[in-house]
């Protein structure tokens, strides 16, 4: 990867894993992956659904689904080898140091507490605060990711949502812990493109002004040419390639490569 380590924020070297089933049936789905997001940048993991993209970024925060064992490598955050952590300790470094946004993001609320609520709680959570400055400071993390009227959204339940309004809770909720790495899975799956590309800015702007690093998991190719530094391309569980955005964009080398980025123009690509 054309990336210094030194400035790497996470290193992912060697990572492997498998599916076991009740009958101890087993089935490998991720082989030797290999990938590193840049300190103050951000990092597109790209390709096809089942590529393994997510299910990478989820063995790294420790919250993978019940039967995925990881088998070999190495999980590296801010120097430290968090390869082998407890869950204790991952949940120390979840919220706090890394943050994940999910896909489906009204279904990542919960349904029976207000947004007002839910964000609160993960202020006071993390800065010990009361509840009155909790919530001041959920009106401004609100203001902050262009949510209108965000003192009235305080009191709706995510039900009340638009599905970008939602996002941008979501977002908000990650925010309030200052993470240095924001993961975000799929960010603008669903919403209409004028509100897709609100959200995009916007995360662009917030990852600049804070200087935070952001992976970004996505299979939108045109998202990743117009605001990703760097890029990792994998296929059934493998990185194909890995590199400076604009290199890997105009001059694939691997032949998975240029065939996902033909087929996201909509062109024929040579074999």
């Amino acid at each position: 990867m054309a990336t210094d380590a030194r400035d790497d924020i996470l290193t992912v070297t060697g990572l492997s894993g498998e599916f076991r089933s009740a009958s101890g049936q087993r089935t490998p789905v991720l082989h030797s992956v290999d990938l590193a997001a840049r300190r103050g940048a951000i990092t597109a993991i790209v390709g096809e659904t089942g590529s393994g993209k997510t299910l990478t970024a989820l063995t790294v925060i420790g919250l993978t689904a019940r039967g995925f064992h990881r088998t070999g490598g190495r999980i590296v955050y801010a120097g430290t080898d968090i390869t082998d952590h407890q869950e204790h300790q991952l949940r120390a470094l979840r919220g706090a140091e890394i943050a994940m946004m999910f896909q489906n993001s009204r279904g990542a609320l919960n349904p029976v507490f207000t947004v007002g609520t839910q964000l609160a709680d993960v202020c006071r959570l993390h800065h010990g605060m009361k509840r009155k400055p909790a919530l001041a400071m959920s009106e401004e993390l609100l203001a902050r990711v262009r949510v209108t009227d965000p003192r009235a959204r305080l009191r709706q339940y995510p039900h009340e949502l638009s599905g970008g309004t939602a996002q941008r809770v979501q977002l908000a909720m990650a925010l309030a812990c200052r993470p240095s790495l924001l993961i975000l899975d799929e960010p603008t799956t669903g919403l209409d493109v004028t509100i897709q590309a609100d959200i995009l800015e916007l995360i662009v702007e917030l990852t600049r002004d804070a200087g935070m690093s952001t992976c970004m998991i996505t299979h939108d190719l045109g998202v990743v040419a117009e605001m990703c530094d760097d890029v990792v391309v994998m296929n059934s569980g493998r990185v194909l390639e890995a590199g400076a955005c604009s290199q890997v964009m105009t001059a694939p080398q691997h032949p998975g490569t240029r065939e996902l980025l033909a087929a996201s123009r909509g062109e024929v690509s040579a074999p």
